[in-house]
């Protein structure tokens, strides 16, 4: 998060190259919630990303950044917010690896899930070639997330369902029943 794109700044590139240091077997997988994602391609790739997805909101043509991101040989991603419509990364479906729907306003954790957004996954799941992963963001816990893979998404990304519990282990068998 830049501060720009979305309201609030999170961790960088030195953060993913510190985790990846710790814990080099961990696939690390890159949201880029800013508003130049090229300038951040390069330095998380350096940093030790295997994935990065980017919001489609924030360019006019997205070919160039994933093929950027495949020639460093990341996987890449489209995410789209609440308010975009699904048809809007179905253009680029075949050349990304992932497609990422944000099922809260993104830039702060711990928002209530917006459930208005399941028919976009169900959407892209329809249009998307096999092999494609779908996932949901924001808002995830666990009676959320049955509605999440129930509507095509095979995988999801939980921070407070996870991280405001005390046990995480039990929280992650929660998202995962």
């Amino acid at each position: 998060m830049d501060g720009h794109f979305v309201p609030n700044l999170s961790m960088g590139p030195a953060v993913c190259g510190a985790v990846h240091k710790a814990i080099p077997e961990a696939i690390l997988d890159v949201h880029l919630m800013v508003t130049d994602p090229a300038a951040y391609i390069e330095p998380f790739a350096k940093a030790g990303a295997a994935h990065i997805t980017f919001h489609i909101e924030v360019v006019r043509d997205p070919a160039p950044l994933i093929a950027s991101i495949h020639a460093r040989g990341l996987s890449a991603g489209l995410a789209i917010n609440p308010d975009t419509p699904a048809e809007a990364i179905f253009p680029w479906l075949d050349a990304v690896d992932l497609a990422l729907v944000m099922s809260v306003h993104p830039g702060f954790s711990g928002q209530s899930f917006i459930s208005s957004v399941l028919p976009k996954t169900k959407a892209i799941r329809e249009r998307a070639r096999p092999g494609l992963r779908i996932q949901m963001d924001g808002g995830v816990a666990p009676d959320t997330a049955p509605a999440c893979r129930a509507h095509g998404c095979d995988l999801v990304v939980a921070a407070s369902a996870i991280f405001g519990k005390s046990d995480y282990r039990a929280a992650i068998a929660a998202l995962r029943a």
